[in-house]
């Protein structure tokens, strides 16, 4: 399937990302496209948009674009590495993207339960505001 071209729009719906998110991409150097037609519209194969679903995938997580592209970096460089020191060193870059994934995950569970908190307390406010009848006065 990797030889099949699909073209920006394609690739946003597919990804969930906007144009301009993946033109931002394509300027930083972080996505590339495969190639380009007679046009000059860019075109992306399969390979692309898995890319873009990591780097999609990473910005939450506060990862910067230079950890983005280490990380790609590792895991392209893991697929096609035959020797075992160096791809003990790539497996070991890429733990280590997976502890920081794993900590940001627990500080966004941190802030996910105070929001639904505050959430439960403004809804018990209101509940509580709108069951209340106001005095009347003589």
């Amino acid at each position: 399937m990797d030889g099949k071209h699909m073209q920006i729009g394609e690739v946003a719906a597919r990804t969930e990302l906007s144009l301009r998110t993946i033109r931002h991409y394509e300027e930083t150097r972080l996505v590339v496209p495969s190639a380009r037609s007679q046009g000059g519209f860019r075109l992306y194969t399969e390979t692309d948009v898995q890319r873009l679903i990591v780097i999609r995938r990473m910005k939450p997580l506060g990862f910067t674009l230079d950890q983005m592209r280490d990380l790609l970096d590792a895991t392209e460089r893991l697929d096609a590495a035959t020797d075992a020191d160096e791809r003990e060193a790539l497996l070991e870059r890429v733990r280590g993207y997976e502890r920081a994934a794993l900590e940001q995950i627990d500080k966004l569970r941190v802030q996910l339960s105070r929001a639904e908190e505050f959430a439960t307390t403004l809804r018990t406010r209101l509940e509580d505001k709108a069951n209340r009848r106001p005095k009347l006065t003589e």
